[in-house]
C-alpha cells in the first residue's frame, strides 16, 4: 500500500503522523510512503531522516493526497485537507466529529473512508490510540493552569503548590480517567490541594488506593460538583463519552459564581467541552476571561510537546497502521471489531452512532460495509 504522511497545518500544530521509525517499519512491510518535506521538522526529524528510512519526500500536501491509497495524519484533516480527499481513500487520523457538522459533512462529501483513532476500542473497553494524548495533555493541564494561574495571566496570583505557612491551590478535577488520573498525579507533585470527582465506584476505589489519602475522591452529584467547583482555584474538566459531545457539567451561572482569577481548563474542548462557556483556542491565544474567571481550550494541547506526543501516539498507532496497509481496511476491519469501532465515515455515511446522534445524521451500522 502507498502511505502518505503530508505536514500538519493546524494553528501550532507541530506532531506528525508518521515517526522515521514508523515509516521504517512500514518500508520492511514492504509498503510505500511518500512524507511531505518538512512535515517531520516539528519533531526534530528531518527529510534525510525519512529518506534514510525509506521514505520518498514530496514537495506539497497535494501529492500526497492525490498518490495515497491510506492518509496517516495526527489532527483532523483541515478546510484545504478535506477537499483534497477523494473517493475510496483511506484517512486515518484524530477526527473528533461530533461537535464537528462541518467536517463531517465534508468527509461525507468527499465519498472517503475515515477512520478516527478516538473511537478504536480494547477488550477492556478503554481507547487505546486516545489514552496516550490523554496521558499527555492531562499532565499538561496543570502546566497551564499553574501558568495560567499567575497574576500576569489574568489569574488569582497563586502557586500551585503554596510555600511552607502558605496554604496551597485547590486543584479540582472533574472525572477520573486517563486524563483526571495524569492530572493528579501532576498536581500532587507539585504539592496542590486535590481533589477528584467521578461518578464511578470502580474508579473513586482505584484512585484512592493509587493516591494513598494524598487525593480526596469525590461522588460527583450536582450538589458536590457545585460545592468543589465554587471553592477552587483551578478547575479540570476531563469527561470522556467515547466518540460523542462532551456532556456540559459546569453551568455558565457556576462559572459566574467561581473566585475571579480562578482558572477552568478544558482538556475535553475536542469533543465541545464540558465547561458551558468553552469555546476553542489555540495555542497561539489560548486563554479568554469569561466573569473573571480564565479559561485555558486549546484543541490541541498535546501538539505543544510534539516530540513527546509524537512518539507515545507512534507507540500506539503503528500496529494498526500496518494492519490496515497489510490487510486493507475492510478485512481490517472485519478481523478487528475494535478497529471497526473507529469507522466514523465511509462513503458519505456516518458510521458512527454517537457522531449521528450528536448531528442528527442517519446511522448507519460500519458492520454492513467490510
Amino acid at each position: 500500500m502507498l502511505i502518505g504522511v503530508p505536514k500538519e497545518i493546524k494553528n501550532h500544530e507541530y506532531r506528525v503522523g508518521m515517526t522515521p521509525e514508523s515509516v521504517g517499519e512500514a518500508i520492511v512491510s514492504g509498503h510505500k510512503v511518500i512524507v511531505e518535506t518538512l512535515a517531520g521538522s516539528g519533531i526534530g526529524a528531518s527529510d534525510q531522516d525519512y529518506i534514510t528510512a525509506g521514505a520518498e519526500i514530496v514537495s506539497t500536501a497535494a501529492e500526497v493526497f492525490d498518490r495515497s491509497e491510506m492518509v496517516v495524519k495526527v489532527k483532523e484533516p483541515q478546510a484545504v485537507e478535506r477537499a483534497m480527499l477523494k473517493p475510496g481513500q483511506l484517512l486515518f487520523t484524530y477526527l473528533h466529529l461530533a461537535p464537528d457538522p462541518q467536517q463531517t459533512a465534508e468527509l461525507m462529501k468527499s465519498g472517503a473512508t475515515c477512520i478516527a483513532y478516538e473511537t478504536i476500542t480494547a477488550n477492556d473497553g478503554s481507547l487505546p490510540l486516545l489514552t496516550p494524548m490523554s496521558e499527555v495533555a492531562g499532565r499538561l493541564s496543570i502546566q497551564a493552569g499553574a501558568h495560567a494561574l499567575e497574576k500576569a495571566q489574568g489569574g488569582l496570583g497563586l502557586l500551585l503548590g503554596g510555600v511552607p505557612g502558605v496554604a496551597p491551590a485547590k486543584v479540582v478535577v472533574i472525572g477520573g480517567g486517563i486524563v483526571g488520573t495524569n492530572a493528579a498525579e501532576m498536581a500532587v507533585g507539585a504539592r496542590a490541594d486535590v481533589v477528584i470527582l467521578d461518578r464511578s465506584k470502580a474508579a473513586l476505589k482505584r484512585l484512592d488506593a493509587q493516591f494513598a489519602g494524598q487525593v480526596k475522591t469525590v461522588y460527583s452529584t450536582r450538589e458536590s460538583l457545585l460545592k468543589h467547583v465554587l471553592d477552587a482555584d483551578l478547575v479540570i474538566g476531563g469527561v470522556l463519552i467515547p466518540g460523542a459531545a462532551a456532556p456540559k457539567l459546569v453551568t455558565a451561572e457556576m462559572i459566574k459564581q467561581m473566585k475571579p482569577g480562578s482558572v477552568v481548563v478544558d482538556v475535553a474542548i475536542d469533543q465541545g467541552g464540558c465547561f458551558e462557556t468553552s469555546h476553542a483556542t489555540t495555542h497561539q491565544d489560548p486563554v479568554y476571561v469569561v466573569d473573571e474567571v480564565v479559561h485555558y481550550c486549546v484543541a490541541n494541547m498535546p501538539g505543544a510537546v510534539p516530540k513527546t506526543s509524537t512518539y507515545a501516539l507512534n507507540n500506539a498507532t503503528l500496529p494498526f497502521i500496518l494492519t490496515l496497509a497489510n490487510k486493507g481496511w475492510k478485512q481490517a476491519c472485519a478481523d478487528d471489531k475494535h478497529l471497526l469501532e473507529g469507522l466514523n465515515v465511509h462513503d458519505g455515511k456516518v458510521t458512527n452512532f454517537h457522531v449521528a446522534e450528536a448531528l442528527g445524521l442517519e446511522f448507519h451500522t460500519p458492520d454492513q460495509f467490510v
